[in-house]
């Protein structure tokens, strides 16, 4: 039954369903962070957890989504019509604390047809510091650990679990909004699916995602074939744990023979006391978004893509840490470094194909505190400069790579949070020079209206973001606190104490240069 017309109908029938659920969660959200920034993820899964359907959201949500679907399948004996379970545990298929995945199983005449999820990145979820991303040292001081339980349940909610889930969450009320929006979505999806399956039939549906499945795993392979055969190495670093300074490298061997590719982290540092160990879910989302940018095609993003890649995380590293080792940051500032890395060993190999660094970081910035008798908290991340490559100049101050998400607008802050943007542009010339330039940096400045607490996770403000081919580096990064008139620069970490009146500068980095 399945022919290319047909093929292209089911990949943006089962596409639409993912997208459909990402905007309901958007607007029936009541956090910045996620109603403006879009930090959130959905997609539809299979009854054996393979993913067959995505929205263009979050990379780094979406390729460790399969594995938290995977956990929670093998965690319950059974599922009814009605579930539906919540997760965030980052050792179990999760990325960090603060990313809640919500999984609704999809029945078709009494059986488990399908599942869709979504994963929302909620403001706060407890922990040591305002926003959930502290300088921690395991993973209890990062917050509330939520392992598959079921909020609903057969139709009925389960109160007791979302109040104490909330309970937890320095702002309750805007938790509570974030959660039910999730659940909105997680309703909009099941809905969408089984009308999918009312209007063509399950076996056309499984049919036809199957056939998606392995035309994806058909064209990742060719990819991988043209290029050619051979071991290519690259080593980048993170610039220290939070707890100390130091080089913390991480190291890719990708090894390629004919159609599949094999990427080795063997060699990359052992995991280490602060809140940059990642889990290998993120690791194998970081290594397949990679891979993914390879492909010319509108590829639709599935299970076959992932098929033709093995990945190696040694035990007891940092890309594969044993519980309870902090992984706050792994999600936001870790992924890219592998990113930078597994990019850097495929320029060997393609040469002419492969752009320069970008920025290398998600410029976390949080902060919360008391203001007019009620608790709040902020959290954003920040673009940078893109990488330039063999196509011309990288792009000036966006998003890159693990990260898709907006700007928080200086005028939703400013009504929401008692703090004031001085400035938002973008870092003239801090791009990397070269044949093509590389893309600006952006400086945002907040002025604090109220004492905060405020945690700062950022990186590239020691190793510049690299250039290829000849390329200069693009500009490190900066944090900068000005107190009494006084510029005080910060670490890359770093927890402060913001009082009324302090400034704070945030530059982040340029892309690299190419050529």
């Amino acid at each position: 039954m399945v022919d290319a017309i047909s093929l292209e109908v089911f990949k943006n029938l089962l596409v639409s369903i993912p997208e459909e659920m990402g905007a309901v969660l958007q607007r029936a959200a009541l956090s910045p962070n996620i109603r403006e920034r879009l930090d959130h993820s959905c997609a539809i899964f299979d009854a054996q957890a393979r993913m067959i359907g995505q929205a263009a959201h979050i990379p780094v949500h979406l390729g460790s989504m399969p594995a938290s679907v995977q956990y929670l399948i093998e965690a319950f004996d059974h599922f009814s019509p009605g579930d539906v379970v919540m997760l965030n545990e980052p050792y179990r298929g999760g990325t960090h604390l603060p990313d809640i995945t919500a999984v609704t199983p999809v029945f078709v005449d009494g059986n488990v047809a399908f599942f869709a999820a979504s994963r929302a990145h909620h403001a706060d979820v407890g922990g040591m510091a305002p926003g959930s991303l502290p300088l921690s040292t395991d993973i209890y001081q990062e917050g509330i650990i939520i392992p598959p339980i079921k909020v609903i349940e057969a139709g009925k909610y389960n109160v007791a679990v979302l109040k104490l889930i909330t309970a937890n969450s320095r702002s309750s009320d805007e938790r509570l909004g974030d959660l039910e929006a999730q659940l909105a979505a997680q309703r909009k999806g099941a809905q969408r699916l089984i009308e999918l399956v009312d209007q063509h039939g399950l076996g056309t549906v499984i049919e036809h995602a199957n056939a998606l499945i392995e035309s994806s795993r058909r064209v990742t392979e060719t990819v991988i074939w043209d290029i050619p055969d051979g071991s290519y190495s690259f080593e980048d670093y993170l610039e220290g744990d939070g707890q100390t300074h130091y080089q913390i490298p991480i190291k890719v061997t990708i090894t390629v023979r004919g159609s599949a590719m094999t990427v080795d982290f063997t060699g990359s540092s052992p995991q280490v006391a602060g809140n940059v160990n990642a889990v290998s879910a993120i690791v194998k989302s970081a290594v397949w978004y990679c891979v993914r940018l390879l492909v010319d095609d509108d590829l639709p993003m599935n299970h076959g893509c992932f098929e033709p890649v093995t990945v190696i995380t040694p035990p007891g590293s940092i890309v594969n840490p044993a519980f309870p080792a902090a992984v706050a940051v792994s999600t936001t500032e870790t992924s890219q470094r592998i990113a930078d890395t597994v990019l850097g060993a495929l320029a060997k190999a393609l040469p002419d194909k492969i752009p320069a660094a970008s920025q290398g970081s998600m410029n976390n910035v949080t902060f919360g505190g008391m203001f007019n008798g009620q608790q709040y908290t902020f959290y954003e991340t920040i673009g940078g400069g893109h990488g330039a490559g063999p196509q011309g100049n990288g792009l000036s101050g966006r998003q890159s790579h693990m990260t898709n998400t907006r700007n928080t607008p200086v005028e939703a802050i400013e009504y929401v949070y008692p703090v004031r943007i001085l400035s938002y542009e973008l870092r003239a010339n801090s791009g990397g020079k070269g044949q093509f330039t590389g893309g600006d940096g952006i400086r945002r400045v907040y002025e604090f209206l109220a004492p905060a607490t405020v945690t700062l996770n950022t990186e590239r403000r020691m190793n510049q973001p690299y250039g290829l081919q000849g390329g200069q580096p693009g500009q490190c990064g900066r944090n900068i606190l000005v107190r009494d008139g006084k510029q005080i620069v910060l670490d890359g970490r770093a927890s402060i104490q913001a009082q009324a009146g302090d400034i704070l500068i945030i530059e982040t980095p340029g892309g690299g240069g190419w050529g």
